[in-house]
């Protein structure tokens, strides 16, 4: 479910973009609202759509809409569902389906559901995008400061480990 060292991988390509910062925490932040939202199974779709339409990256847009996973959706959906029914005046009602997932079915929760997830995605968003501008800027200072090291020991005939 969780691979380590492919998110190291993914985050690590994600900081060493070769575009400005503001782009690149843009996308992630568009994924990240894309992945509270509760389309589920169709986040990868939209945040590819997004990344089109917005002409961002579609790497960083992607990432972002997996913030969200299987493990996560559940209880998330739960407390974006409770959120948009307070906010709405609604009274909170126990999911009933009976025998199938039709619109029909889902109707009476969706403007509660909508609402919660879109706020709770939208303050999801921001914090991710100046989380992302803050990592992608201190990457690139590190990176730039072990280049500089690395120049300097070559100068001396040193090798940097």
């Amino acid at each position: 479910m969780f691979n380590k060292e492919l998110w190291k991988k993914r985050i690590y390509s994600i900081l060493s973009l070769d575009s400005h910062p503001g782009h690149i925490a843009a996308g992630f932040a568009v994924g990240v609202f894309i992945s509270f939202t509760p389309f589920v199974g169709l986040h990868t779709a939209l945040a590819i759509a997004a990344a089109f339409i917005f002409r961002l990256n579609k790497l960083t847009c992607i990432t972002g809409a997996w913030v969200n996973t299987p493990v996560t959706i559940v209880p998330i959906l739960g407390v974006s569902y409770k959120l948009g029914a307070f906010l709405t005046g609604a009274r909170v009602k126990e999911l009933q389906i009976s025998g199938s997932l039709e619109w029909h079915n889902l109707e009476r929760y969706a403007k509660s559901l909508i609402l919660g997830s879109s706020l709770i995605g939208f303050v999801s968003a921001v914090i991710a995008y100046f989380l992302c501008y803050y990592l992608v800027l201190r990457f690139r200072s590190k990176d730039a400061a072990q280049s500089e090291i690395a120049e300097e020991m070559a100068e001396v005939g040193e090798e940097l480990d």
